[in-house]
């Protein structure tokens, strides 16, 4: 018998969907009307899905790996990566900028 996979916990109501961006009520509230925030209704609430305001938080940021840091956060590893990327990011522009240098000077 397959596991099934477990239904995500939703965020019920402005305060916790706040809660989870640590951003007041109000931007959170005006984020959703500017930005299409995946929110939806249960009759008088707002209800959101953690995993999906964080893709949706991902596309607003240009696609940049970005995540809500919740207490089972490991800081240490998501400080490991972002550093991984920066470098290998500033590697490639360093390589790049000195083949175009390379290409000038022997014009």
């Amino acid at each position: 018998m397959a596991k099934q996979k477990p239904e995500p916990t939703l965020l019920k109501g402005w305060q916790e969907i706040a809660k989870f961006f640590s951003q007041p009520v109000a931007v959170v509230q005006r984020w959703a009307k500017q930005s299409k925030m995946p929110v939806s209704r249960q009759g008088r609430n707002v209800v959101a899905n953690p995993e999906d305001l964080n893709h949706w938080l991902s596309a607003e940021s240009g696609g940049e790996p970005v995540h809500v840091v919740t207490e089972a956060t490991d800081l240490a590893g998501d400080l490991r990566r972002a550093l991984a990327l920066v470098r290998q990011r500033h590697d490639g522009k360093a390589s790049s900028q000195s083949k175009t240098k390379q290409s000038k000077h022997r014009s």
